[in-house]
């Protein structure tokens, strides 16, 4: 079935009927196909126009992906059909990407209208995605008068559309290099001292935390999702007025006099302190195959691309609790669960170890070391090759899909040379602060060396850091 069909866009009217013809004509100047289902020709048409508008003949209506609309003016099918002067705009994707999120974030702070197809409802968007991507589940997938740009981030988005973005002339008390619990907890603090603040966040709002499907161990909740904590916290940071600006990626930082000036893809943000909450991001395996497949059935994110998953077999590599937690996620949906740790025991909390004994489609391989990662004929994940480590036998394990938590890597590699960092890339800061080594810079959260990797201790790092963003600015 063509993509024409699958999105097709269904007009009931006739060719008497003046708002008829001039939908027809908008529709036909930006080139979109439409089937026209004529009320004098067929009675069945009338019929269901009828049954769309409870018992009215109004004509133009519209049936589009599911939805009707009633003689829509030409604004109201640009919002729905996504025509710009810049060109029609189809947004693949899903609520529950924090991409798909952040691009509409931007689409919509621009005035610009978009298509959105969401692949969980259409089973056909799943698949047209994998077509646009040669294969690779890749979303947002966004298409501008038909040529696709996968996951195009807001710098890119902005070039594509031609947009201008006004010069950012303001000069904040302390500018939060991301929005994970660290970050957020800065601004929330920072903003009830009366301190202005921007948080700028490269990717998604909430950082790994925002990723995290369930989370047992902060305290004031027994359980609580992590995109629901997340959201909580930045709801909470724009009520106290701070800024946060999605898709902007820092670049390189300079201090000239008491100023920092941030160079960013999205232009220069002045600042009278920083903040460094970077985050990191999840470690890969070098192993031959993995490069290749990612996004190709090889994962880092369960709550992201777990739910293409569904009803089918994946395996977990890692023996940790984020590598537990997940698969005992993936276990609600997926048919099966294969979980590989090098080790001949877990590392997670005891907690994690004794729940997965409970469930049934969890099978673990343990002192396994994940070798190879195997490809079918048309470039997708097929199959993992592990080695015991006892005797050194290899076996394959054939899957669907897999995902990898074998711990994470601060995201810190553009601050080498600006601040002191450790021989893994964390940044170091002074004995019982978050000062670095340069003053008037703060690191917290996870890329601080010395951190504990838990949302609850990242948030306390954010409230030290707005004391000694406070102390700087008095000083």
């Amino acid at each position: 079935m063509s993509e024409e069909i699958k999105n097709q866009i269904i007009m009931y009217g006739a060719d008497w009927c003046p708002d008829c013809r001039r939908a027809k004509a908008f529709l036909d100047s930006h080139h979109i196909s439409y089937r026209f289902n004529d009320i004098e020709i067929n009675r069945e048409n009338v019929k269901r126009v009828e049954a769309i508008n409870k018992g009215k003949r109004i004509i133009p209506t519209f049936e589009i992906l599911g939805k009707s609309y009633t003689n829509p003016d030409n604004t109201k099918l640009s919002c729905v059909l996504g025509i710009n002067p810049q060109g029609r705009i189809v947004f693949y994707g899903a609520d529950w990407c924090p991409d798909c999120r952040r691009a509409k974030a931007f689409l919509d702070g621009h005035g610009i209208h978009y298509q959105f197809i969401d692949v969980d409802k259409f089973p056909w968007a799943t698949e047209m995605v994998q077509q646009i991507n040669k294969g690779k589940r890749i979303i947002p997938t966004i298409l501008i008068d038909d040529d696709a740009y996968p996951n195009p981030d807001n710098a890119r988005l902005k070039e594509l559309l031609k947009l201008e973005e006004e010069e950012e002339k303001t000069v904040y008390d302390v500018v939060i290099v991301g929005a994970g619990a660290a970050g957020l907890t800065t601004a929330i603090y920072a903003q009830r001292d009366k301190l202005s603040a921007v948080i700028l966040e490269k990717k998604n709002i909430g950082g790994n935390a925002f990723l995290t499907e369930k989370i047992e161990n902060y305290p004031g909740f027994t359980s609580i999702s992590g995109p629901q904590l997340m959201s909580n916290m930045a709801e909470q940071a724009r009520i106290y007025g701070a800024e946060i600006r999605e898709g902007v990626e820092v670049k390189d930082i300079k201090k000239k006099e008491d100023f920092f000036f941030l160079s960013t893809n999205m232009g220069e943000f002045t600042g009278k302190t920083v903040v460094f909450c970077v985050g990191s991001t999840y470690r890969q395996l070098n192993i031959p195959g993995e490069k290749e497949l990612i996004g190709s059935g090889i994962h880092f994110c369960a709550t992201c691309d777990g739910p293409f998953y569904r009803d089918k077999d994946v395996i977990v590599i890692g023996g940790g609790n984020s590598a537990l937690e997940e698969g005992i996620f993936l276990s609600r949906f997926c048919r099966s669960i294969k979980i590989v740790h090098r080790s001949k025991t877990f590392t997670a909390t005891p907690t994690y170890v004794e729940k997965l004994e409970t469930i049934s489609n969890i099978h673990t391989f343990m002192n396994k070391t994940s070798t190879t990662f195997i490809a079918d004929a048309n470039g997708l994940f097929n199959a993992l090759q592990i080695k015991d480590n006892e005797t050194g036998r290899e076996e394959v394990l054939q899957a669907d899909g897999v995902f990898i938590f074998i711990g994470l890597v601060p995201n810190t590699a553009f601050l080498k040379g600006i601040l002191e960092l450790d021989e893994k890339r964390f940044i170091k800061t002074m004995p019982g602060c978050v000062e670095t080594s340069v003053r008037g810079i703060f690191a917290a959260g996870d890329c601080r060396k010395g951190a504990v990797a838990q949302i609850a201790a990242a948030t306390g790092e954010g409230v030290i850091a707005s004391f000694n963003v406070k102390e700087y600015l008095k000083n």
